[in-house]
C-alpha cells in the first residue's frame, strides 16, 4: 500500500541517492560526489525548518520524492511576503511513475508553502516535469537567468 509521510533523519541516506538519480536519469555527467555537500545542507535546513521533504513509500520503499528550500528575498509586487519555495528532488522510480506520486508530493509541498507563508513556489523544470507543473497551474517566467560562479 502507497504511504505518503515527511522526510526525517532516518530516510535522508535513501532520499540523497534517490536526489542523485535525478540528474543522471536527465544526462548529468559530472564526476562529483555530492553526498556530503547534500547531507550537510539537509541537516542543517530540516534543523531549522527552511526545507522539507515528502515521501511516497510503498512496502518500506521509498518509491517518490520531493522537496521544499524555504528562501526569503525582498517583497515585490509578484511576491509581497518575500518568502520563495524553491521546489527540487522531485523524482519517482520508473516503474511506479504515471500513478499519481508527483503531483501528490507536489501537492503536498505546495501546501507546506502555504502554511510557511510564501507568495510563490519556483521549479527549475526537467522535460518530464514541464507538463505535471503546467497541469498543476505553474507557469513559465521568461525572466529567470542564471550566472554561475
Amino acid at each position: 500500500m502507497l504511504e505518503y509521510g515527511p522526510l526525517t533523519a532516518t530516510e535522508l541516506e535513501d532520499f540523497i541517492g534517490l536526489r542523485l538519480r535525478q540528474p543522471r536519469e536527465e544526462g548529468a555527467t559530472e564526476d562529483i560526489d555530492l553526498r556530503p555537500a547534500l547531507g550537510d545542507y539537509y541537516d542543517r535546513h530540516m534543523a531549522d525548518g527552511t526545507f522539507v521533504g515528502c515521501l511516497a513509500v510503498e512496502d518500506g520503499r521509498i518509491v517518490g520524492t520531493g522537496g521544499m528550500s524555504f528562501v526569503e528575498k525582498p517583497p515585490c509586487f509578484g511576491c509581497p511576503s518575500g518568502k520563495i519555495g524553491l521546489l527540487s528532488s522531485m523524482f519517482t522510480e520508473p516503474d511506479f511513475r504515471r500513478r499519481g506520486i508527483a503531483r501528490e508530493a507536489l501537492s503536498r509541498l505546495v501546501e507546506a508553502a502555504r502554511r510557511y507563508g510564501c507568495g510563490a513556489v519556483q521549479i527549475t523544470a526537467s522535460d518530464m516535469g514541464v507538463l505535471l507543473y503546467g497541469d498543476f497551474g505553474f507557469r513559465k517566467n521568461g525572466n529567470f537567468m542564471q550566472y554561475r560562479l
